[in-house]
């Protein structure tokens, strides 16, 4: 079973059968195709506020190109030191801002904390031009350890944010999986909490190769659509990315994988604290952060089990993350085969 990444899963029928409807017949380009045109009024059904849409093939560049619109040059993104822009996204913000510079601080389990966040930027010294001013900060949601921000954590920070003028930024690559685990209303953690703009990822929970930037400030839109097409990111044939999107919120199919995902995380939890593994925290998402013997370690693999080692929490510590395909009925039966 691999527990490696949930980007080894493959697109769920829901995503294929919307795109073999869509494969036999010619339509207009760049987004003017009437799939494309649908996005906006069906994100912001799903928001309960009027949004734009815009689609990209990656997370990162989800990420980067909703950034690049969110902060000038020459201004700082804070951001957890743990958060994907900052580790595993290369110079990318720098990239698509022009230079702009993250500015990362510390907080449990990758996330900030609204207090320590107000202290960070109120304590940072003003040397005029020659230093970097906060302009944006950026949380992950669900984050890189596996958290899920609460609707009221993300309101403490959206209320920071705007006792200090800065724009707040979302990255939801697995923003399902926080939703499934929260029961809430996806407006409840994002616009009405002082959220912006989130990239809406979809890639990790049951689609192809899309993510969405979703702008809760539409008047955004015609700058990230223009970042977009510079960066080399407007797909020509863009129904195909629409039609992905479409299905993938369509009868809460993006609920249903991540709830999924977010089960076999917990099963999979079970099975390990009985083999003698502890969780580094609890478990809100598909993401298991384990600490464990190199025997146990051992034992797993050797029952056919893939996943990482994760250094970065220590030498004993390891990474299980969970998928929409993951089958629940396989972790069950490790307890059988592990004994």
């Amino acid at each position: 079973m691999n527990f490696a990444s949930d980007n080894v899963s493959p697109f769920c029928p829901e995503i294929l059968e919307a795109l073999t409807k869509e494969a036999s017949a010619n339509a207009p380009a760049y987004g003017g195709d009437e799939i494309s045109q649908q996005l906006d009024a069906a994100f912001s059904e799903l928001f309960g506020k009027d949004v734009a849409v815009i689609p990209v093939a990656t997370g990162t560049a989800a990420n980067c190109i909703s950034l690049s619109a969110l902060v000038s040059p020459y201004g700082g993104v804070v951001c957890h030191h743990e958060a994907h822009i900052n580790e595993d996204e290369s110079t990318g913000v720098a990239f698509f801002t022009g230079g702009a510079k993250l500015l990362p601080m510390d907080g449990p389990a990758a996330k900030l904390e609204s207090s320590s966040l107000d202290t960070f930027i109120a304590d940072r010294v003003d040397r005029g031009v020659h230093s970097v001013s906060p302009e944006c900060v950026a949380i992950t949601q669900a984050t890189e350890l596996g958290a899920v921000y609460s609707v009221d954590e993300v309101t403490a920070i959206g209320e920071v944010c705007r006792k200090h003028d800065l724009r707040l930024f979302m990255d939801g690559a697995r923003f399902a999986n926080a939703v499934a685990h929260l029961k809430c209303h996806p407006a409840d953690v994002t616009w009405k909490a002082g959220v912006d703009a989130i990239s809406f990822g979809a890639t990790k929970n049951g689609a192809m190769a899309v993510d969405a930037i979703v702008l809760f400030d539409i008047s955004l839109k015609s700058r990230i659509e223009q970042a977009r097409k510079r960066s080399g990111h407007l797909h020509s044939k863009h129904r195909y990315l629409a039609t992905q999107l479409l299905a993938y919120i369509q009868y809460d199919v993006w609920l249903k994988n991540a709830a999924h995902a977010n089960e076999a995380a917990q099963a999979l939890a079970e099975v390990l604290i009985r083999q003698g593994a502890t969780l580094v925290h609890a478990a809100e998402g598909n993401e298991l952060f384990v600490k464990m013997s190199p025997e146990l370690a051992g034992k797993l693999r050797d029952a056919g089990l893939m996943f990482h080692g994760w250094p970065s929490l220590g030498t004993d510590v390891y990474r299980f993350v969970a998928a929409w395909n993951t089958d629940i009925v396989q972790i069950t039966n490790l307890k059988t085969t592990l004994g």
